[in-house]
């Protein structure tokens, strides 16, 4: 079993009326791949949202394999960035797309307004379509105890911080973790919070922010390289509770403090 030991802060809360600390540390978890393995929903949604619109680079329908996909959300947090990426920096070509209810195809976007018009009507329909099929996601091994046994735990935050947008992430917590617990978090922040996502720390930086915090004393669970590169440029300690996709990611060598295959034996 391994025990989290959080070092005491002398950080006066700014979310406490009274001059002590409200909180002395804090335990932030990511949501997909941690909470709930929901990569391949995610996926499978963004494929669904792909020929909705009927993408085609020179012939060829948009659809991201298993493979694929693994390597993308292992490089870049959140949805709308992903699919940047994978037209501007990975394909270095844009779709050719028919719009749900035209008949004409449009031809590959060309300005900046045009793509982002194109990545928010794809984000939309994906979110809507993860919203149908991740009521189904269930809880990664041993989450929510560990999860119960750190609200218990007198001046701990508890927290989650994802860079889904909050949609979607939503949807999944709801029905995975329950609103019961949801209720007595101290933090909880989506990808629509925040300007930048993983591995750009600002979700983890907000965080600290909002429950008081130095970094020091905020312990992350993360599953991938992007969360680990957030936590580690927000100088927060991070474990890694690795998936099917990330198992043979070099975390130790990234600056985790532990790599596990799930929390069962963690408390």
């Amino acid at each position: 079993m391994i025990i989290f030991i959080f070092l005491l802060s002398s950080t006066a809360n700014a979310l406490s009326v009274s001059t002590q600390p409200k909180f002395q540390a804090a335990l932030l978890f990511d949501c997909d791949g941690v909470i709930v393995e929901t990569e391949e929903l995610h996926r499978i949604a963004y494929n669904k949202a792909f020929a909705e619109f009927g993408l085609e680079i020179q012939g060829r329908a948009v659809d991201w394999s298993t493979g694929y996909y693994d390597r993308l959300q292992n490089t870049v947090g959140g949805g709308k960035p992903k699919m940047w990426y994978h037209f501007k920096t990975e394909i270095g070509e844009w779709p050719s797309s028919r719009w749900p209810g035209k008949d004409k195809v449009t031809p590959p976007p060309v300005s900046s307004e045009e793509k982002n018009a194109l990545i928010d009507a794809l984000q939309d329909y994906k979110t809507e379509q993860y919203q149908i099929i991740a009521t189904s996601a269930q809880p990664r091994p041993g989450i929510l105890r560990l999860i119960d046994q750190a609200i218990q735990a007198q001046d701990l935050a508890v927290g989650i911080c994802s860079a889904a947008t909050r949609a979607g992430f939503e949807t999944v917590v709801d029905a995975v973790v329950g609103k019961s617990r949801l209720n007595k978090l101290d933090v909880i922040i989506a990808g629509d919070d925040v300007t930048a996502k993983k591995p750009d720390p600002m979700i983890y930086n907000l965080a600290a922010d909002r429950l008081g915090l130095s970094h020091d004393k905020c312990l992350i669970v993360e599953d991938s390289i992007v969360g680990l590169t957030a936590a580690n440029q927000a100088n927060m300690r991070c474990i890694i509770t690795y998936t099917s996709s990330t198992e043979d990611q070099d975390f130790l060598g990234q600056g985790a403090v532990a790599a596990l295959p799930d929390l069962s034996n963690v408390s």
